[in-house]
């Protein structure tokens, strides 16, 4: 045999040999029904194999070599299959049914946890929200959508913005306008933003479509060691990654919603591979929408788009994603109420469609943050806040062999948010002085004449003369102004800007019975902040109407006390001008071990270092005589706040240490017991120097809050029933407050010295869902809690800036306000073959409106209920109502009817003294009729 054939025939025997060592794996997925389920996820390990199952429930691996491996199944809203297998023959057939799987607890969850876990086997309390659930609710925002997670505690009533989120009474700084400050919102295992501060909040920038596969939340716990300083709980917005064949969603809707606004819609995702183990997922929204509440404007316009690439190989994957946010929307203010004991709307409000927003106009007000330059801010309260987001990001795991395993997760993102809107609607009364001194004038008594800022036209004359003198002020013309007020309001314009780098690095090593972690997070933030307030004349009223207001004393100059469009003392009410650079940096390790086949524990230290560093302007009243234009008849550019040069720095680091420890007894498959404690912290952000120090040294930095908390809880999946139940102990240390107030005097606003307390609370959470029959089933969660300021102090300014007549009031022992003792939500579902309808009922029980307890908000049910109707293989219709009995629940207090008034300022003195006043509440969204239409492919 020559040479040559000798070569060709060892060759054609080695590919003989290697042909016939690859196997061929054949298999089939069923339900316990024996439908097939299309779109099972499917891997074999440790050879990182993976596919899914084709509109026949069949699947297949080609190329196997002979072995014995795990082969893992899972899908959403089915229990998940891992059994060994072995390959010897040259076909292997297989056959699975996989269990509904009630509550997701045998889902595999990455938040709160540093590796993929069971749910079951997690020693924490985890929530679940999944692409079929996601489907019956259209969230008015993200907050809105997190009410249904058992446990936390949700104010969406200003709309899909500046809202409040958070869980077990860890809650004292959740204002208004940063209502995330404990809890981390993120997307895909990072937070949406580094930081937060007033009106800076992560829910600028996230947007809920259907690049969301599923919610994770975790409260509390694991939060302390596994999150950016949010040791208060992770809401983790996971997206749509992988699809093995080419396929896709477009959903239209369409509705109407209050006194018939209309919101329009469109979503689609689609999904594909693009290559051998390439894989791409893109999908966004654009929606045009009129808002619950009466606004003279469009209330949200906007939309996202989001992708993300992958490429998988036999030692992990690789990802790069990317998201782009162009998004405008708004938030709604408060409505008035009389009566304390059992509130009802004043002046003509109504709860449920009235909003109490400046219309829409075109405007332009100096800004002075440069002395040399003479630039204006245009101002339209049309567009709310405008928001953009570009974020890229890649993430890698990679296999090292000898079972180490390397992750990492890096974004760069670039963040602004412009606001153009109103803060506070508050009543004030033609007989008040601040209704014309407010305006800059130097004195504003006489004939004040109002017109419509928009037709031109006079709708009253008066002359006030009298009111410094204790009489009313008298109509000489023209009709009355509605309710003989005006109403207290500000023109609110502010930039935000932030740059942002966010990097964790995790590696992972199994010894023996041990899964070891380590890792590092790293922050990275350069913020800017301007903000300017200025006073807008506008009727008191429902629908309010910009004033053009002037004083035409007889044989004098007109004095013009407001501009053209009502805006008056332009940047006069308060002017923060303040750079900062954020960086927090992270390291921790987490050892889970496993005892035994039953039992788990899992130790976790964390060490965090927060470093600010930044400056803001002092400023001071612009003195030149006629004001900035020189004109002594324009009173209304008279008091502006301009920067006198000087600034005050701020360089701190706050260094803690966090832990966490926990463990998990499996009583058997279906069920385990867990239990946990954990120390966290909660550093200050930047809004503790741009809040609390005007024009004053910022000379020493803020506390450090100290949260304690227990849990101990149970969990069990079975075929029918599944529950999850946890009793909690937290406590929240060092925690401080201040207030906002203003001074009518000086029409100075100014934050109180702060005070630092201690709340305490106790409680139970429950989830639970049953099928009681075939194709029906009930979902049932909530808490029941005891909320306590157990060492609680309020700074008492007496409505002046003064300190001569301050005082301290002491209020340890309270209730907790915002916390009530029950809130669940109670649904059923029916589904069978084309058809399915769902009814929900959320409760919100009793609350103290503040820490005095001199208030308490009334407990409120809301209803939703929706139907969705399979037409054909790929179109079907949904129809949803939300709050379907438009309910008039009270979300929030705001306290007494007067500008710069807060919640705290309702005490029970104040109440008997004053039980004919009116307050401001926020109410709950109203009805919102929807028709969805879906196009699969």
């Amino acid at each position: 045999m020559s040479v040559n054939k000798a070569l060709l025939y060892v060759i054609v025997i080695f590919f003989y040999n290697f042909s016939t060592a690859q196997q061929l794996i054949n298999g089939e997925v069923k339900d316990v029904e024996g439908n097939v389920l299309e779109g099972v996820n499917i891997t074999i390990q440790p050879i990182n194999f993976g596919t899914t199952t084709d509109g026949y429930g069949k699947f297949k691996f080609q190329n196997v070599t002979k072995g014995t491996y795990k082969i893992t199944l899972s899908h959403i809203g089915y229990k998940m299959i891992t059994q060994e297998i072995v390959v010897s023959q040259k076909k292997l057939s297989l056959s699975f049914v996989l269990e509904d799987d009630l509550m997701n607890l045998q889902d595999v969850v990455v938040t709160g946890t540093f590796e993929p876990r069971i749910q079951l086997m997690s020693s924490t309390s985890v929530s679940v929200l999944k692409t079929n659930m996601l489907q019956q609710v259209y969230p008015q925002g993200t907050a809105d959508l997190l009410q249904n997670i058992p446990g936390t505690f949700v104010d969406a009533s200003a709309g899909e913005v500046f809202n409040k989120v958070y869980t077990r009474g860890i809650s004292a700084s959740a204002e208004d306008d940063m209502g995330w400050y404990y809890v981390s919102l993120q997307e895909d295992g990072l937070p949406v933003t580094l930081s937060q501060y007033a009106y800076y909040s992560p829910d600028l920038f996230h947007r809920i479509d259907l690049m969301t596969e599923k919610v994770e939340a975790i409260k509390g716990g694991s939060a302390a060691i596994t999150a950016m300083n949010a040791p208060g709980g992770i809401y983790n917005f996971r997206s749509k990654i992988t699809e093995n064949e080419l396929n896709g969603e477009v959903h239209l809707t369409n509705g109407f919603q209050g006194n018939n606004n209309f919101l329009h819609k469109i979503d689609f995702a689609i999904g594909s591979p693009i290559g051998k183990n390439w894989f791409i997922n893109a999908g966004g929204h654009y929606r045009i929408d009129d808002g619950s509440r009466d606004t003279d404007f469009t209330f949200s316009k906007g939309g996202q788009f989001k992708f993300n690439v992958i490429k998988y190989h036999n030692q992990g994957h690789l990802k790069f994603y990317a998201k782009y946010l162009n998004d405008y929307t708004n938030r709604y203010t408060g409505v008035a109420a009389v009566n304390w004991d059992n509130p009802t709307p004043a002046f003509g409000q109504s709860f449920s469609s009235t909003s109490l927003l400046m219309p829409g106009f075109n405007a332009s007000i100096p800004d002075r943050r440069n002395l040399n330059q003479n630039n204006f801010n245009s101002f339209n309260p049309s567009k709310g806040v405008h928001a953009k987001d570009f974020t890229l990001g890649v993430a890698i795991s990679q296999h090292l062999g000898n079972h180490w395993l390397l992750r990492n997760n890096f974004k760069f993102s670039k963040k602004i948010a412009n606001w153009q809107t109103s803060i506070s609607n508050a009543f004030v009364s033609l007989n008040n002085p601040l209704a014309y001194f407010i305006s800059g004038a130097d004195f504003p008594i006489g004939q004040v004449v109002f017109k419509d800022a928009k037709s031109g036209l006079e709708l009253a004359r008066i002359n006030n003369s009298g009111i410094l003198v204790g009489e009313s002020f008298q109509y000489l013309s023209g009709d009355s102004l509605p309710n003989d007020a005006i109403m207290g309001t500000s023109a609110w314009y502010i930039d935000n800007e932030a740059n942002e780098l966010i990097n964790q690095f995790i590696l992972e090593k199994d010894i023996n019975n041990h899964s070891i972690t380590t890792g590092m997070s790293m922050g990275f933030s350069d913020s800017s902040l301007f903000t300017q307030g200025s006073y807008g004349y506008a009727t008191y009223e429902p629908n309010p109407r910009m004033l053009q207001v002037t004083l035409k004393n007889p044989d004098a100059p007109i004095i013009m006390l407001s501009d053209t469009h009502g805006i008056s003392n332009y940047g006069g009410l308060f002017y923060t001008n303040a750079n900062a650079k954020v960086s927090q940096i992270a390291t921790f390790i987490n050892d889970h071990f496993k005892i035994t086949d039953r039992l788990t524990v899992d130790l976790g230290l964390r060490y965090e270092s927060i470093h600010h560093k930044g400056n803001k302007d002092r400023y001071a009243p612009f003195q030149q005589d006629g004001g900035l234009d020189g004109n002594t008849n324009t009173a209304y550019d008279n008091g502006m706040l301009t920067p006198t040069g000087e600034k005050d720095m701020f360089n701190f680091t706050y260094n803690y240490i966090s832990y966490s420890a926990g463990s998990t007894y499996k009583l058997n498959n279906s069920s385990a017991l867990f239990a946990r404690f954990s120390h966290g912290n909660k550093a200050p952000e930047l809004n503790y120097y741009f809040n609390n120090f005007s024009n004053v040294p910022i000379l020493k930095k803020g506390a450090i809050q100290k949260i304690k908390q227990a849990e101990l809880g149970i969990k069990y999946s079975g075929n029918n029933f599944s529950f999850t139940s946890t009793a909690f102990w937290s406590q929240l240390k060092d925690i401080g407050i201040a207030n906002f107030e203003f001074e009518q005097e000086s029409n100075t606003i100014f934050y109180t010295p702060i005070q630092l307390n201690t709340s305490t609370t106790v409680g139970l959470e429950w989830e639970s869902t049953y099928t009681p029959i075939q194709h029906f089933t009930f979902r049932f969660n909530g808490v029941v809690q005891n909320a306590k300021a157990t060492k609680w102090r309020i700074y008492d300014a007496g409505g002046t800036a003064i300190t001569d007549d301050d005082q301290v009031m002491d209020y340890s022992g309270n209730t907790l306000p915002f916390t009530p003792n029950l809130m669940f939500n109670l649904g059923n579902e029916y589904h069978k073959n084309k058809i399915s309808i769902f009814f929900n009922w959320h409760y919100m029980g009793k609350r103290d409106a503040n820490v005095a307890n001199g208030f308490k908000l009334p407990s409120y049910s809301t209803f939703s209920l929706g139907t969705k109707y399979l037409i054909n293989k790929h179109l079907s219709a949904n129809f949803i109502v939300t709050n379907l009995f438009n309910s008039k629940g009270l979300a929030n207090f705001y306290g007494a009817n007067s500008f710069g008034a807060n919640a705290n300022g309702a005490t029970r003195t104040y109440i008997e003294a004053n039980p004919d006043d009116s307050f401001i509440v926020f109410p709950v969204l109203q009805r919102k009729a929807l028709l969805k239409l879906i196009y699969n492919f």
